[in-house]
């Protein structure tokens, strides 16, 4: 994909950076990708592949050119600017600041359950005679927690990239071993709407990968060390990387859907435990060693998204309690001390709000596990939810198009027309979710 600013003039001085982009700075995409893919997205894939076989595999092509778009943006405006996502909101009014602040605390607490319960999954289907879904569910939420209190973020990122290795691996050789029709896969790449399909197709456009953890991949960026516009061209190099692999493997996933579920008119439960039939299914068809390693990716799928979120999204919150702390300086109601360091040095792995949402992810969440999900929860998090992505997507536009951000790195017609189309999918999706909530 080709550069999505204006070329302008270039800068006078361009901060310095690696004279190219090589594969060995790769990194923080991955770490995006990997957590963007939960055990939902999966399931979502595959049920569009049972339900109507290669048809769609257009739209997944698509969403991955989108979420090209969107994380280019989000990187962009970290080296750009010098700034990070949420001071860049701040600017645009304190609505961003309220939002954020409800949003990041009814998520929070309703996604850590989730991540939870869908790393225990996979779990308890490989352990079933030693431990329960829920005991599963508690120790890895601790396992995520410690990991990700006592490390910092070049150990965090090698063992995702582990992670990612292994599901993308996995559900790349699931696919081979359904035998995928290599005609019907490339009718595919053709756009067609069966009936019924128009959902479907906007979630796999939309939906897959796509969360709050995109906001996130500006803050790995920095985390890695990447604090200005030397690192645009290595940045973007990561981020193509990232999300190509994100393509190919939700691809395999629905060419598995196609093969194995549509023309054997198969159905799977519309939730995480989809997995563990798929996993029954890949047992009676290719033995117990090939349904284990599935569940072993699926694992890996589904504990990449927890410790990612673990990691990002804590990053966040940092940020978000420094920023407010630091306007309540600025108009004298309370102390100048204390400042969250800068991302690139690791002190924010380590701060106060880091280590708060990090508990805030883990135990409280430990609640739902043992009892059904408040209406009034569920209804939240899902209206919160839904209004994130269209939120991320327009925030973008409004920032890359403004004086907020250098000329030069001011988005082109490309970037502003994926982010602008980006923006209306999320807008539907938006108001579909909303109203299935009520």
């Amino acid at each position: 994909m080709t550069d999505t600013t204006d070329s302008g003039g270039g800068l006078a001085a361009a901060a310095e950076g690696p004279r190219k982009a090589a594969w060995r700075y790769i990194g923080p995409g991955i770490v995006v990708a990997a957590t963007g893919v939960g055990a939902g997205d999966l399931v979502a894939t595959l049920i569009a592949g049972s339900k109507f076989g290669h048809t769609l595999l257009w739209a997944a092509v698509i969403g991955c050119v989108v979420k090209i778009s969107l994380a280019e943006a989000c990187g962009r405006w970290h080296l750009a600017t010098g700034r990070t996502l949420f001071e860049g909101w701040r600017t645009l009014g304190p609505w961003t600041t309220v939002y954020f602040a409800v949003y990041v605390v009814v998520w929070g607490f309703v996604y850590g359950a989730t991540a939870m319960s869908s790393s225990a999954l996979p779990l308890a289907a490989l352990f079933p005679d030693f431990l329960g879904l829920k005991t599963w569910a508690v120790i890895t939420g601790l396992i995520g927690l410690v990991f990700v209190w006592f490390n910092h973020y070049a150990v965090f990122e090698k063992v995702m990239t582990v992670l990612v290795g292994v599901m993308f691996v996995v559900v790349v050789y699931v696919a081979v071993r359904v035998g995928p029709d290599v005609g019907g896969s490339l009718a595919g790449l053709v756009p067609v709407l069966p009936d019924g399909s128009l959902l479907y197709t906007l979630g796999l456009i939309g939906g897959v990968g796509g969360t709050i953890t995109m906001a996130a991949y500006g803050y790995w960026v920095n985390a890695k060390g990447w604090t200005h516009t030397g690192w645009m061209k290595v940045m973007r190099l990561d981020n193509r990387v990232a999300y190509i692999t994100t393509g190919i493997f939700v691809i395999a996933m629905l060419i598995v859907g196609a093969e194995l579920l549509h023309s054997a008119n198969i159905a799977l439960a519309e939730n995480d435990k989809g997995l563990v039939d798929l996993g029954k299914v890949l047992e009676d068809r290719f033995g117990t060693a090939t349904a284990k390693l599935f569940l072993i990716g699926f694992f890996a799928t589904s504990f990449s998204s927890l410790i990612g979120v673990w990691h990002g999204v804590s990053l966040m919150f940092a940020d978000f309690v420094e920023r407010y702390r630091r306007a309540r300086v600025k108009a004298g109601e309370g102390p100048a001390d204390g400042t969250v360091a800068e991302l690139a040095t690791g002190e924010a792995e380590k701060s106060v709000p880091f280590r708060a949402y990090l508990l805030w992810l883990t135990f409280p969440p430990m609640t739902l596990l043992f009892l059904d999900k408040p209406f009034g929860l569920v209804v939240a998090y899902g209206v919160l939810g839904a209004f994130f992505m269209p939120f991320l997507a327009l925030t973008l536009v409004w920032l890359l198009n403004s004086d907020r951000t250098p000329r030069e790195w001011r988005n082109g017609v490309l970037s502003n027309v994926m982010l602008t189309a980006a923006g209306l999918l999320f807008i539907v999706l938006c108001v579909h979710q909303v109203i299935e909530l009520f």
